[in-house]
């Protein structure tokens, strides 16, 4: 049997990674309905407000085959199923009307008020459940969810783009990209996965970037997420620079460089944003890390020395070093991308 629990959670994280970049505030969660060890049915969470990933894999299975055909079912699901009225009702109340016979889910639920709860209720219904399959995977989807419930801070990502000699500018001359279409393309992806993106002001005044998801696939039953410059200069910034005239210049918002922390506060607070890109200069960058504020780190190496100026991160540097977990390396082209976790005292 835990063969094929495996097999059937991965077939969930495959919905839930469906959401990712599209949820927020909540999770994104996937299920899937196995009956007779046959996949009968499967769904994933699309919004706040909208059917639980649970709800969704049940309604397949209903249109599919019947509602009967869930008596004696297993269910799949990413994150420990709700236990509470929100915007959408429990989904224990769910799984229990429609007669399952087993529940096996990944990650226990990161609010402590919930966490266990689905536990005892549908044992009491008479429900086998099983908890902990693929569990560090599907909480590796839900990060940015379970900061925010843990700290009222979204997941920050850190995205650099440098030559061998960590400069982040090419000689005068040669153009402004540092690395090629493949590895911009893969920045694009990143953006699908936040609803907010931050950078200096600095940023705006010298490259006067877009910032905006303009792959059609990823911005599709996507909102484009929120421009966010921090500065200590709102009035020096170009205001024909693209954030403040494009279609989607709305999106928009100018906030104090001085605090940074308390703007990423109200960004989860306001704007239930759970998950934030950063593309600045080194400056930046070296704040937001010597601050402790950022949890992951995407850096593309280019194969190229430019002896400019400018470096990646331009800080006082780290007594203790700065170490990194779980490092992922990808090619694109002639680039080369390094994502992992940043590790925490």
């Amino acid at each position: 049997m835990q063969g094929e629990d495996a097999r059937w959670m991965r077939r969930a994280i495959e919905e839930a990674r469906k959401g990712i970049g599209r949820t927020s505030p909540n999770p994104p969660v996937g299920a899937v309905v196995v009956k007779d060890g046959v996949e009968a049915g499967a769904g994933w969470h699309r919004g706040a407000g909208l059917p639980h990933a649970e709800r969704e894999a049940m309604a397949a299975v209903r249109e599919r085959l019947g509602g009967g055909a869930l008596r004696g079912s297993t269910v799949y699901v990413t994150l420990e199923p709700c236990s509470t009225h929100g915007r959408t009702p429990p989904c224990t109340d769910g799984l229990i009307e429609a007669g399952v016979a087993r529940v096996v889910y990944a990650a226990e639920d990161p609010n402590p008020a919930h966490a266990g709860a689905a536990n005892r209720l549908l044992g009491e219904a008479g429900i086998e459940v099983t908890r902990g399959v693929l569990a560090d995977e599907a909480a590796r989807l839900i990060r940015p969810f379970a900061k925010v419930q843990r700290e009222g801070l979204p997941w920050v990502i850190l995205k650099t783009a440098m030559s061998l000699d960590g400069r982040i500018t090419r000689p005068p001359g040669e153009g402004m990209w540092l690395t090629g279409a493949e590895a911009r393309a893969e920045v694009q992806r990143l953006r699908a996965e936040v609803e907010a993106i931050l950078t200096s002001g600095e940023t705006v005044r010298q490259d006067r970037p877009r910032l905006d998801l303009r792959d059609p696939g990823l911005a599709a039953g996507r909102v484009q997420p929120w421009r966010v410059v921090l500065t200590g200069r709102p009035e020096s910034l170009p205001m024909d620079a693209p954030l403040f005239t494009d279609s989607h210049k709305e999106r928009t918002l100018v906030e104090s460089r001085a605090e940074p922390e308390d703007v990423l506060r109200r960004l989860v607070r306001e704007r239930g944003i759970s998950a934030v890109l950063v593309e600045c200069g080194g400056r930046l960058a070296a704040d937001l890390l010597e601050k402790g504020l950022i949890d992951e780190w995407v850096a593309f190496l280019a194969p190229l020395v430019c002896g400019g100026p400018q470096p990646a991160v331009a800080g006082e540097g780290f007594p203790d070093g700065l170490r990194l977990e779980n490092p992922e390396f990808r090619r694109f082209g002639d680039d080369v991308m390094l994502r992992a976790a940043i590790v925490r005292a």
